[in-house]
Formats: C-alpha cells, sequence, structure tokens
C-alpha cells in the first residue's frame, strides 16, 4: 500500500498569457496556445455567459472532460462526461484478462446544451461500433448514459435545431447528418450532404441566423466550411477557412479541427488545436468574421500565431485543477485526475488525515498493465511534478512511483527500500508492451528508526520525495529529467 499525501504541480512558462489573464483591462491580449494540455478533438460552446469545451480522453477513466470558461482564454476543469468506461469490451477497458484499450475509447465526440429541457448531452463513437449518448442537468454533476444508437457517428458533431430537434453531422470525405428521436436513443433517418473530392473529417455543426455550415478538417492543415441556404439537408458548397496556418510555436503543426463561438456581443472566434508532439494537441484562438456571402474567414492567415485582445474582459479562474498543490482531501478525486483505463475502486481510498491510499490493483512488473495508475496531462511547454509518498505500509514487492506516461515512457519509483529511475518503457505493435525498460540508477533508502514492520516499521510514517520535470516544448530533445 502506498499513500500519496500531496502532489505540487510547478509550471514554467506553461500558460504563455499568464501574465496578462491577472489583468481586468479589456485591451489585455493573449498568445496561443491558451491552454498548453493534451485536449484534442476539442468542442467549445457557449451558454449565456460560460463556455464549455469537450475534448478526448482515450482509455483513460473518466472520460470526455469538460472544461468551463468565461473569456475564452482562461480555462478549469469542472467534470467528465463519461463517469465510467461502460462500453461494449470491459475487459479492455479495465485492463483485465490480458486485455488493453490503448488509443481506444473517447475521441472526436462532441457536447451540447438543450435549452428546452435544460440538460447538456454528449455524444460520440467507440470503438467505430456504435455511438453512445450521456447527459447531465449539470455539467459539474452526475452525467448517466442515456442512449445507445447502433451506428457509429464518426468525428461527429451535435446540434439542437430551432425546432429543438437532434441532429448530428458526422463521417470522413463523405459526411452525413443523422436526425435523431427527441430522446436520442434512436436514429429517425440520415442524409449524405456532401461528398468531398479529397479526405475530410472532424464534422461541427452549425445554425447561424437561418444558415447552416459545417466545420471539417483535412488532417493535419487546413479546415474547410460547408454552408447551405437551402436547409440543413443542403445543398452545401465548400470553401477553405484555415489553409496550413502557422501556429507561432516552432517546431509544432498546423492548426486544425477544432470548432467556432459566439460571444455574448456576439463575435465570433475559431478554436482549432496545434499538433505539438510530444505535448499532444493543444488549443488556440483566433478570432473570425463571416464575409459579405456569409462566409467565416481569418482575419489573415497567419491570426494564430498573433497576439491577440481577449474576446472579452479576461476572468481569472482557479488554477488548481490546471497546477498547484492537491493534498487529495477527498472524497472525490478533482475533475482534472483520471485513471489509466477504469479503475478498480476497491483498491484505492481517502485518509481521514487527508491523502491518496492506493492499495495493489494488479500484480505485474508492466506498469502499462497497472491498474490503478493515476494520471494528470502534462502541462507545457515545460512543467514539474512532485510528489510525497508514504511508504510505511508498503509490503514486500509492491511498487510506487512518479511516470512521464505515454507510448514512450520513464520513471522513478520505490521498491523493497530501493529507489531507481527506469527509462525507455514503450508500447508497439497493436499498443502492447514492448519494452519495461533498463534501470538507469538506483539507490537504497535508509530505514527508518521504528518498531519491527515492513519498510518503515509498524506503520510509522516515512515518505520519500520524487519530482519529474517536463519539457514537452515540439521538437524538443530533452524531454524528462
Amino acid at each position: 500500500m502506498a499513500f500519496l499525501r500531496s502532489l505540487l504541480g510547478l509550471a514554467f512558462g506553461a500558460v504563455l498569457v499568464s501574465t496578462q489573464s491577472n489583468s481586468t483591462n479589456t485591451t489585455a491580449t493573449y498568445t496561443n496556445p491558451v491552454l498548453w494540455e493534451d485536449l484534442a478533438d476539442l468542442d467549445v460552446f457557449r451558454v449565456n455567459d460560460t463556455y464549455y469545451y469537450s475534448a478526448d480522453s482515450f482509455a483513460f477513466s473518466p472520460g470526455a472532460p469538460i472544461l468551463k470558461s468565461y473569456d475564452l482564454v482562461n480555462w478549469e476543469f469542472i467534470g467528465h462526461s463519461i463517469p465510467f468506461l461502460n462500453f461494449s469490451d470491459p475487459a479492455a477497458y479495465s485492463l483485465e484478462d490480458g486485455q488493453q484499450a490503448y488509443v481506444r475509447g473517447v475521441w472526436a465526440s462532441s457536447m451540447r446544451y438543450r435549452p428546452s429541457n435544460g440538460r447538456f448531452y454528449w455524444i460520440g463513437c467507440i470503438d467505430f461500433n456504435q455511438s453512445y449518448v450521456y447527459s447531465a442537468d449539470d455539467p459539474t454533476g452526475e452525467w448517466t448514459q442515456t442512449g445507445q444508437i447502433a451506428t457509429c457517428y464518426y468525428d461527429c458533431g451535435l446540434l439542437f435545431d430551432d425546432g429543438d430537434t437532434p441532429y448530428v453531422a458526422y463521417g470522413n470525405t463523405n459526411i452525413s447528418i443523422a436526425t435523431l428521436n427527441s430522446d436520442l436513443t434512436a436514429q429517425v433517418t440520415t442524409t449524405s450532404i456532401f461528398n468531398a473530392t479529397f479526405y475530410i473529417e472532424g464534422s461541427r455543426l452549425y445554425n447561424i441566423n437561418g444558415t447552416y455550415y459545417v466545420l471539417n478538417t483535412e488532417p493535419a492543415s487546413r479546415e474547410w466550411t460547408l454552408k447551405s441556404s437551402g436547409g440543413i439537408f443542403g445543398p452545401y458548397e465548400q470553401q477553405i477557412l484555415a489553409d496550413r496556418p502557422p501556429s507561432g510555436t516552432p517546431g509544432s503543426g498546423y492548426p486544425h479541427q477544432g470548432g467556432i463561438v459566439d460571444t455574448p456581443a456576439g463575435d465570433w472566434y475559431y478554436m482549432p488545436f496545434i499538433d505539438d508532439y510530444p505535448g499532444g494537441r493543444v488549443p488556440a484562438l483566433t478570432p473570425i468574421y463571416f464575409d459579405s456571402d456569409g462566409w467565416p474567414r481569418l482575419p489573415s492567415n497567419d491570426s494564430i500565431a498573433l497576439p491577440h485582445q481577449y474576446p472579452q474582459t479576461p476572468v481569472l479562474l482557479p488554477t488548481d485543477t490546471l497546477y498547484g498543490l492537491d493534498n487529495f482531501t477527498g472524497p472525490a478525486l478533482g475533475p482534472q485526475w483520471e485513471w489509466n483505463h477504469n479503475p478498480n475502486t476497491s483498491a484505492y481510498s481517502f485518509a481521514d488525515d487527508h491523502g491518496l491510499i492506493l492499495n495493489t490493483a494488479t500484480v505485474t512488473s508492466d506498469l502499462f498493465r497497472a491498474r490503478n495508475t493515476l494520471t494528470h496531462r502534462i502541462l507545457g511547454p515545460n512543467s514539474t511534478a512532485t510528489i510525497e509518498l508514504d511508504i510505511s505500509n508498503m509490503q514486500a514487492g509492491d511498487k510506487a512511483g512518479l511516470a512521464l506516461f505515454r507510448d514512450n515512457m520513464a520513471y522513478i519509483g520505490v521498491q523493497d527500500g530501493i529507489v531507481c529511475l527506469q527509462r525507455n518503457l514503450s508500447l508497439g505493435a497493436g499498443w502492447n508492451t514492448l519494452s519495461d525498460g533498463y534501470e538507469e540508477t538506483s539507490v537504497t533508502i535508509p530505514k527508518a528508526t521504528t518498531p519491527p514492520g515492513y519498510y518503515g516499521g509498524g506503520g510509522a510514517n516515512q515518505s520519500v520525495w520524487f519530482r519529474l520535470h517536463a519539457d514537452i516544448a515540439p521538437a524538443s530533445d530533452l524531454l524528462g529529467t
């Protein structure tokens, strides 16, 4: 058993707008990315004065993280749309029976608010098989699965139209729009609305003053707009919105995909993501306008690389879901935390005097197959994470530590009183474990002078502190120390 007393996350230049975001000056400026975390395939929308952001989570649980903002620049995590990955392959999504679900799960989904009943809805295709629907009265509260449709709405975009009819745009190259029944439990009809001459995906569907728009990406370099003035089923025309726009971040890819959103004042913004390997896909923001023919346009093709004034008066939000101190006071984890695959809920708990107690959930030497690995998105371009780990009640063979977790990773951990640095753990074909890595160095911890027992003595506190520094700037040579 390991006892995680605290985690301290320190960000260095992680949010490029941090010095401006404390301002209440409406002339304050921001630069991209607005949030340097892996929050891909984003869907963004507004309800009154609040903006909401839904993102990918793949096989991490809970799934489909939700963020909110009052200015489109300062964001905080507030919850998840999928409390548990209760899909058609439960063993894989729980790392059981030798199975795993890496790169499966939650991606390219959509979330919207329905004014007619005051509920929020999430919809997404899982495993190219079928689409799941979750809903909640409050995005920070309890979400429940309310629908399961036997059609894969690939890379979908949800719209509740003026008459309250739910529609879903989806597909790749051949883009379709499905009409759903009122409670989003079944498909009524589906119609092909546009067949492109090149590959597009990532649909987002909008009705703006009676004109219908579908945004699509041409991975991973361009963003296209489909527009129809003749109704939701077309006919549609196609024009470019962003053509290989520079990101302003050296070594990164082109901003693309994402969606558009308006402010209460009626100004419009495009929010794509930037491919920032190895840090993931991070959100950016640029103003847009509609030309005389009703097409959305960037002010200039390099707009995303330029500083801009805030969309509205900056509103500083709590930063504790991004960085800062977490003492794990319970009774639940904060919305910034996700387990690698579904956790064994009986193998962790919260201590009365604060702290997260992690019991052994898997007997394995393979970290990629170890259940109850707790994760937090790495904050870029560089940041530091520090944990205090009480090892007093660890049993012989138990291992706990701190990792830079991805398909090629390293960790620092403790086992049987020895701290080691393990490097080059990796996944290979089929996202199965290729290597458990190698031990670069190790050191023995002096035992505490306490009554007999395992390491540290009969339950007496003995803590170790681990710290990792991550440099995830694109094309960085130094990824972690």
